[in-house]
Order: C-alpha cells, then sequence, then structure tokens
C-alpha cells in the first residue's frame, strides 16, 4: 500500500511543523531544522521515554516529506551520574554510585562494555525497527573530548547570573512537584510516573549550590570516579579549580583543560540547546511545573548563552495495561523491545502518532491488545477505500512509513486475535497452525506460515509471555461422557444440527453462520434474523454447552476459530452424544 500524504493541518504533526518550519526560517534560514530528544540509559528505557522520541520524530519525518533539510538529534545522558541500583542488579553495584554512567560495569552477563552502553543498544535496536532515523551524541564523547570547554568556561563566569534567575525559584517547589496531567493515574502508572522522572536526568541532579557558593560544574573525582565533590575554590583568569570529594581526595585543576566533569543538568540543558541550535523539543510533565528544567532553562539559555529555547509541547504520561504481569520479572515498566515483540512496529508507531502529546494513552500488554489490532486493521481498510478521515488518513500514514518509505508488514495479514487463538490452541505447533490457517478462508487460503508474519510470531509471543497459564485454551482429550449423559433432548439435537453441517460450512465465515444460525434454527427464526432476547439467551446457552464439550470452560476463543483448530474429526469425536 502506497504512503497516503497527511493533508497539511490534517492533525497536531501538521501543525507543529508548520510552527518549527515557521520558527526556524525565524532564527536560521537556509540551515537544518534541528529536533531533538534528551534520553538517559541508566536503566531499562521504558515505553514513556520513548514519547520524548517519538514526538519530535513524527514532526522531523513530516518536514522531511515536505522538502525540509531536518536533523532529528538524540541525546544520550551517558556521562549522567549512576544514581540508584534497579531492581533485580546485584547489590554490589551499589559501589557505582556517583559514577558515570559509561564507567559503571554493564550487568552480569551483558556483552557490552559498560552500563550506558547495554541499555542503549536494545533502544537503538527497537528505533531501527520503528524507522526512527536520528543523530545520536553520547555526552560523555562531548564532554571528554572538550567539546563543550568554551561553554563551561562561560557558564563558569556567568554563575552568579545564574545563581539569579535560579533563586527565583527556588522557593516554589521543588522540580516535578504539581506538574499537570490528564487523567488519573493508579497505583501502577503513578509509580511509573515517578520512575520516570527520576530517571529523565532532572528529578535527582541539585542545581549547584553549595556551602562554598554557586558553582555550576560538577567535577567526577580523579580518584574514586564518582561525583561526591565540591568545589571550594575557582578563579576565573587562571580557570584553577579546586575540589573535595567524600572520598578524602582534594585536587586543584585547570578547568580550560579539565575533561571529567559536567554542568549541572539545568545549566547543561540550556546550553545543548545553544551549541546544537535546537528549534523543537517537546518536555515531560517533571519539566513542566514552576522552578523546573525546562522552564529555568529557557532563561538560562538566552541571559547567559545567547540563544533560544526550543518550541515544543509538554508531553503526558504513556500508562500500560497489563504492566503488573511484567514488572514481577523485571522490576520495571516495558520497553519499547518488550512492546515489539508483541505488535508490529507500524501498530507501536500508530499509538503515538494518532494522540496529540498532551493526551495520555495505554499501550496495551494484555486481552486489550486484540481489540487495539481490530482498531488498527478497520482503519487500514477505511484509509484504503478512502472513506476515513482526514486526522485518522494522517495518523495512519505517519505509522506505516516515514519519508524514507513503507515499513515492512505481513503479506498475509490475518486478524490478531485469530492468529493468537490458533497458537492458544496448537501450542504453537506450525503443521497444525498451518492447517487452520488454511481452512479460514477457502477464497484466499494461507498458502505458507511466512505470509502471516511477523504478526504470527508477535501473536504467538504473546500468548506464550502475556496469558497466564491458566487462562490458554486445553482441548479436552476424550469427551467428557458424564456431560454428554445428561444432555436433554433440545442439546441433542442442537449438536446434531451443527455435526450435519460442518462439512459444507468448513470456514470461518461459514462456521460463523453455522454455530450462530442452530439457535436460530431451533426457535423457528430465519437466518436473517435480528437479535431478540429469546435469541440472545439461547445462543449463550448454545455456546456454553460447546464450551463445556470442546475446552472444559463457561468460555474461550471464538467458536468458530476453536472449531477449526479442533479440526472435524475431534470435534465430531467430543461432541457426539
Amino acid at each position: 500500500m502506497p504512503i497516503v500524504a497527511a493533508t497539511p493541518e490534517a492533525d497536531w504533526v501538521s501543525r507543529f511543523a508548520d510552527e518549527v518550519i515557521a520558527e526556524a526560517e525565524r532564527r536560521a534560514p537556509g540551515k537544518p531544522i534541528v529536533c531533538a530528544s534528551g534520553l538517559s540509559p541508566s536503566g531499562p528505557i521504558h515505553l514513556g521515554n520513548l514519547r520524548e522520541v517519538m514526538t519530535p520524530h513524527l514532526v522531523a519525518d513530516e518536514i522531511r516529506r515536505r522538502g525540509h533539510e531536518v536533523v532529528h538529534i538524540i541525546s544520550w545522558d551517558d556521562y549522567d551520574r549512576f544514581r540508584k541500583v534497579p531492581a533485580g542488579i546485584d547489590e554490589s553495584w551499589a559501589e557505582h554510585i556517583g559514577k558515570p554512567l559509561t564507567s559503571v560495569p554493564a550487568p552480569a552477563g551483558s556483552a557490552y562494555p559498560n552500563w550506558a552502553e547495554h541499555f542503549k543498544a536494545s533502544m537503538t535496536e527497537s528505533l531501527a525497527q520503528l524507522g526512527v532515523a536520528h543523530r545520536g551524541i553520547s555526552q560523555t564523547q562531548m564532554y571528554t573530548s572538550g567539546a563543550y570547554q568554551e561553554q563551561i568556561l562561560l557558564a563558569m563566569r556567568e554563575r552568579a547570573k545564574i545563581d539569579l534567575v535560579l533563586d527565583r525559584y527556588r522557593t516554589k517547589g521543588r522540580t516535578g512537584a504539581g506538574a499537570p496531567q490528564q487523567g488519573k493515574l493508579d497505583e501502577d502508572e503513578a509509580a511509573a510516573a515517578q520512575e520516570a522522572a527520576e530517571g529523565s536526568g532532572a528529578a535527582a541532579e541539585d542545581d549547584g549550590t553549595g556551602a562554598t557558593g554557586y558553582f555550576p560544574y560538577k567535577p567526577y573525582c580523579s580518584v574514586c570516579e564518582r561525583d561526591l565533590t565540591t568545589v571550594v575554590a575557582y578563579d576565573d583568569e587562571s580557570t584553577e579549580l579546586t575540589y573535595t570529594c567524600q572520598c578524602g581526595h582534594t585536587e586543584t585543576v585547570l578547568l580550560s583543560e579539565h575533561r571529567r566533569g559536567k554542568l549541572v543538568w539545568k545549566v547543561d540543558w540550556p546550553m545543548r540547546w545553544a551549541y546544537e541550535g535546537v528549534v523543537f523539543e517537546p518536555s515531560g510533565v517533571d519539566h513542566s511545573s514552576p522552578g523546573s528544567s525546562f522552564q529555568v532553562g529557557g532563561q538560562i539559555v538566552g541571559e547567559v548563552f545567547g540563544a533560544q529555547q526550543p518550541i515544543g509541547p509538554m508531553y503526558a504520561f504513556v500508562g500500560i495495561s497489563g504492566m503488573a504481569k511484567m514488572s514481577s520479572s523485571k522490576g520495571g515498566v516495558p520497553t519499547p523491545a518488550d512492546a515489539l515483540q508483541i505488535m508490529e512496529p507500524p501498530l507501536l508507531r500508530w499509538l503515538y502518532a494518532r494522540r496529540r502529546p498532551n493526551q495520555a494513552f495505554k499501550v496495551a500488554f494484555d486481552q486489550e491488545i486484540q481489540r487495539l489490532y481490530d482498531e488498527w486493521d478497520t482503519l487500514g481498510r477505511k484509509v484504503a477505500e478512502g472513506t476515513a478521515n482526514a486526522a485518522d488518513t494522517a495518523a495512519y500514514s505517519r505509522a506505516v512509513g516515514t519519508a524514507a518509505g513503507l515499513l515492512p508488514v505481513t503479506p498475509h495479514p490475518l486478524p490478531y486475535r485469530t492468529l493468537a487463538s490458533i497458537v492458544d490452541i496448537t501450542t504453537g505447533d506450525p503443521e497444525q497452525t498451518l492447517r487452520i490457517l488454511r481452512d479460514l478462508d477457502p477464497a484466499d487460503p494461507v498458502a505458507s506460515l511466512d505470509e502471516t508474519r511477523p504478526r504470527l510470531d508477535r501473536a504467538q509471543h504473546w500468548i506464550t509471555t502475556q496469558v497466564p497459564a491458566e487462562q490458554r485454551t486445553r482441548v479436552l482429550p476424550e469427551p467428557d461422557a458424564t456431560l454428554l449423559a445428561k444432555l436433554d433432548d433440545d442439546q441433542r439435537e442442537s449438536l446434531r444440527l451443527l455435526l450435519a453441517g460442518l462439512d459444507d460450512h468448513w470456514s470461518l465465515e461459514g462456521l460463523t453462520t453455522l454455530v450462530y444460525g442452530v439457535p436460530k434454527t431451533r426457535l423457528g427464526l430465519p437466518m436473517d434474523v435480528k437479535p431478540t432476547p429469546e435469541l440472545k439467551v439461547a445462543q449463550r446457552e448454545f455456546f456454553a454447552l460447546l464450551y463445556h464439550l470442546l475446552v472444559g470452560r463457561d468460555t474461550g476463543p471464538r467458536l468458530p476459530t476453536l472449531l477449526l483448530a479442533v479440526g472435524p474429526d475431534q470435534v465430531r469425536t467430543l461432541l457426539t452424544p
């Protein structure tokens, strides 16, 4: 399917693109437009953090589609301090608290050289699957190479001015307090929101205030490598800086040559806006309250670094439905890599594209994913028919591809809930799965499992990792002789009608007509009758009987899919009184 062009003004992405293009022309005509994201690889980079990337990605991609030169930079805050040992990691890692993330050993068994690279790797791979083109910037590399040396010296010279800016807000509440948030969060969501704030690079950093005065530069100790340091003296002329460390070390260095330290966050962020010429960058709720990094940075970038704050929205929380199951095993909220194991990249992109940044939404890891896929497939049909509205068409276009082209798709996409039911019943057996898929639609048969991938693999992973064992479907190996012996005449006749029609209705559509039609026949109603209360009761009772005889429960997968999966011979064995 070709990419459908998004109508200008059709959606929030187009409107932001308009603003960014106009602002870029005002600031620096003819130069590449810079959109930015920042990620801290302090632990698993979760689906809430992904909004920090997807918002500027979608806007940058729209700008690129319009023919403008644009770059999306992702600053990896890998020179941030290691703050705490995440759940599931050996407590011995606590000895590294205070070191740069790139100086902390990777978790046990990792193939990567340090903590930051370990957690960057998964996110980088996920961004590639999602089609997110970007230029990554390692803050470790930037600081240790001396790239920011002029900016650091400037900030130290202007420390009194910075201190005055910060002082305007020091009595207005802590960073992130009272941040606006749409909708009420449940306990799991609130905990995840707090975790997001703590890992953002903003909440846990001091602003440079100390007993010896205000200094916006924080050295890493040359002995213990940690930032448990205090600047006790600095000379602007010589750039001679003296610091002490809690480990007992004291040292005097020339800041003009020093490469083991960084600006505190509330100065570091606006410095980077100026250095990179950022025009568009969104900010999370933890950055949007009075005295927060984004608010303060907007003044520091102008008063100290002579540049302008980026434009960009505050983005709301991304929740998870079904998160609890994953939290118990992984010690944190799910990552993009986790989501991409159960859903295709276009669907995950769509979740971020269809909602305005200030609208909260949830990523489904529970049964809701089946409804979500139904909605996605319906939208695809409407777009193909030209009946979708402009905003939905734009969101779909942004989900299925980028300015560089379409993302890979499943060649023969079948309903996710159908695939999930089939792999559930067959426990993923490829021969049995292919047998059932061939019978789904005789007019459009599936020739090989590859036609249904990667969606089939995503559904199988969801079934095996997200559906509890007690909810899995297990077809009875033998007939329930006790229940069959207790059937009344009406139930026996209903089963006879079903079995008699199997051969003529052996397809998903045909079996749907058959299982809904048996109660109609028993009530003497035509096949096209609208459901009545009496008919609904009869259908529910018939369906419950079939579930008990087939899987020993009141409910299960959709009956037409279940019958196809069981096969005609076993259906007759289990349903014959």
